[in-house]
């Protein structure tokens, strides 16, 4: 995950178990740590070993990300994922949650800006329901950025990683600038 730049524990650990030669199936999945358990690992690898790089740039892919739900603002913005967490690999996209009226206005108003985006569904999980989301994926300041659109009213509910998975961290445009400000307080200020 630190070296090739995978954000999803479950496909780094089916390729690392693929590389170890593990068989497949439930024994497999029974040897394999759990998600928090690599990502204590992966902290640690990074404070070792990408001690210099690795804040500097989750401290550009939050400020990227704070400039992108400030714009977004009036779809009630929060960060999730691997950049809120701070264990996003060099190639990470940056995860967005979005509690809009509707889809169409946020596809609207990336349209009357010029900007390219594709979609796709995805299942998301909020209480004890999974359902379909529209995804939009399109770049921002040159990086990757997930929309995940969601029912206004599910941004009162934990929203969780599976039907059985833990609730997912996130974090609005105040929690975000205050990540920012506090990796380098000289930023604060800077537009972006």
């Amino acid at each position: 995950m630190a070296e090739d730049g995978i954000d999803d524990f479950a496909l780094a650990k089916r390729k690392a178990a693929r590389q170890l030669g593990a068989a497949r199936g439930d024994e497999m999945r029974e040897a394999l740590p759990d998600n928090s358990e690599v990502e204590s690992e992966l902290r640690a690898y990074r404070a070792l070993y990408q001690a210099e790089e690795h804040p500097e740039r989750i401290a550009e892919l939050r400020r990227i990300a704070l400039d992108a739900m400030r714009a977004l603002e009036r779809f009630s913005p929060y960060l999730t994922g691997p950049v809120l967490k701070g264990t996003a690999g060099p190639y990470a996209e940056i995860d967005l949650q979005l509690f809009p009226e509707s889809t169409k206005e946020v596809e609207l108003f990336l349209l009357e800006r010029g900007i390219a985006y594709s979609t796709y569904e995805a299942r998301r999980f909020s209480g004890d329901r999974a359902h379909a989301v529209s995804v939009l994926s399109l770049e921002w300041q040159d990086t990757p950025l997930k929309l995940s659109v969601f029912d206004p009213r599910d941004e009162r509910v934990a929203l969780k990683t599976s039907q059985a998975g833990r609730v997912m961290d996130r974090a609005g445009i105040g929690e975000v600038g205050t990540l920012v400000r506090d990796a380098n307080p000289r930023d604060a200020d800077r537009p972006t």
